[in-house]
């Protein structure tokens, strides 16, 4: 099992998790989760469509560490995709971030998504079938890409964790790491 045996929490130790951004991004849905995965023990890495920064609706400035092309959903662990109207919008014009989104999927890894970054999923072709959460503006396109939408504080649907709104950041937050600590062990075996 990946916990630590001092404190019984998840262990992220070894675990690469990709963050798929761009400008735009709800400042929060980006920052809480990128914590709980370092605080974990977890490798956090800022993937976007350009090189640069990214910048927050609120004015977070985030580094990117690699562009959607020139990734390789192999090299990841788990992905986390932040959720802000225009960051969503823009992710699922970019191709090159739909082929990564879709391939990690394929590879059966943990996906976490909060708010509008679902969107990308629509796009990506990977929720017949899924249960999943969202802002609620995204239920008619969730459930016209084949996904059961609710309206519950987070979602664990076999992997895919998805949450509302940043309200629900310490839930969502719990939830990620413990699926990709699930993850990485269930990859590993």
């Amino acid at each position: 099992m990946t916990t630590s045996d001092a404190t019984s929490r998840p262990s992220l130790d070894g675990v690469t998790v990709a963050f798929l951004s761009t400008d735009g991004f709800e400042d929060s849905e980006l920052t809480s989760p990128w914590e709980a995965v370092v605080a974990h023990g977890g490798t956090a890495v800022l993937i976007a469509p350009d090189d640069g920064e990214i910048t927050g609706k609120k004015g977070h400035v985030a580094s990117v560490n690699r562009t959607s092309h020139d990734v390789d959903a192999a090299e990841f662990d788990a992905l986390v995709l932040p959720g802000g109207v225009v960051n969503a919008d823009d992710l699922r014009t970019d191709q090159a971030s739909v082929a990564f989104v879709r391939d990690l999927v394929a590879q059966h890894k943990p996906v976490a998504v909060i708010c509008h970054g679902a969107w990308i999923l629509t796009d990506a072709g990977v929720l017949t079938g899924r249960r999943i959460t969202s802002f609620p503006s995204l239920r008619t396109d969730l459930t016209n890409a084949g996904a059961t939408w609710v309206d519950e504080e987070v979602v664990d649907d076999d992997g895919l964790i998805s949450s509302r709104t940043p309200d629900d950041l310490p839930a969502f937050d719990e939830a990620l790491v413990a699926a990709f600590a699930r993850g990485a062990v269930a990859h590993r075996a």
